[in-house]
């Protein structure tokens, strides 16, 4: 009996954070290893779909590296990296397009519409307006060339809204075209930050392989439940943020600048931690505010 009222208990925990979201736009960026893990992917799809039966408005924008490194391979297209990222050229982003959109995108909307929940794909191509990325050596500062790697500056969110409005679920490749045409690969937090601005979301929430963001990186009991973006400095400056975690954190502070209201970071890893991390009063991740 206890159990069974342990139960009741969560959910009327949940009911304020059920009422107070619905109707609201939250963009999931899915991607690393909770692709790759079954048992991981079906819980999040499974998360995606209660915040959609609830009446939130969910927009995934997907990942998919390990599968394009094995297609790839298949195709015997060389693969070559530069300072940890992948240089693009055309036959490189053909299979991009082609693992994204026919296998990856199409599988993430058929285990949605198993679950219950009305789902469908959105080429980001279509949507998204991009330009050539131009990052830089982290050495020595000097600007690097990954051929058609891309950065999303804008986002046609009509078919979004569109899917939205109707209790649709849009799941959304990070793939782009400049205003010639040219097709360019996008990293997939930047183009979900993207998204979550244009559509004035919610929230934006980065599925992750790591608790969130820790105050010592080694010890996932000193994670930091909420922090403003005024602390990102200082704590970048600190090596607290590092890594491949800077650039979630960059996207992250533009997307609040930009009228986001809360972006959060939780791991993927844990059974549900995106409703938990939503509708619970601790959550289990980090949460970032302006």
């Amino acid at each position: 009996m206890k159990q069974v009222i342990g139960k009741a208990r969560v959910l009327i925990e949940a009911l304020p954070y059920i009422q107070r979201f619905k109707g609201e736009t939250v963009v999931v960026k899915f991607g690393g290893s909770a692709l790759e893990e079954r048992a991981q992917y079906e819980n999040v799809l499974r998360d995606v779909s209660f915040m959609a039966v609830v009446g939130m408005k969910p927009v995934i924008v997907h990942g998919g590296g390990k599968a394009i490194s094995r297609k790839l391979k298949e195709a015997q297209v060389p693969t070559r990296f530069v300072h940890g990222l992948r240089v693009t050229d055309e036959a490189t982003v053909k299979v991009v397009q082609q693992v994204l959109g026919k296998e990856v995108n199409a599988d993430i909307v058929a285990t949605l519409r198993k679950h219950g929940c009305l789902a469908d794909g959105i080429m980001g191509e279509e949507i998204l307006t991009a330009v050539k990325h131009h990052p830089q050596d982290p050495r020595t500062g000097e600007e690097l060339d990954l051929g058609l790697v891309g950065e999303a500056v804008a986002v046609d969110t009509g078919p979004v809204r569109a899917f939205t409005d109707r209790g649709i679920v849009p799941v959304i490749t990070p793939l782009g075209r400049d205003p010639r045409g040219q097709l360019y690969n996008i990293n997939a937090d930047q183009a979900a930050a993207t998204v979550a601005e244009s559509l004035k979301a919610r929230k934006l929430v980065f599925l992750s392989d790591v608790p969130g963001l820790c105050e010592n990186p080694e010890d996932p009991d000193t994670l930091m439940s909420t922090l403003s973006t005024s602390q990102v400095e200082a704590l970048i400056r600190k090596g607290v943020i590092d890594g491949g975690m800077k650039p979630k954190v960059a996207s992250a502070v533009k997307a609040l600048e930009a009228g986001v209201r809360k972006v959060h970071f939780v791991d993927a890893a844990l059974p549900h931690s995106l409703l938990l991390e939503l509708f619970t009063d601790k959550g289990v991740g980090t949460e970032i505010v302006a």
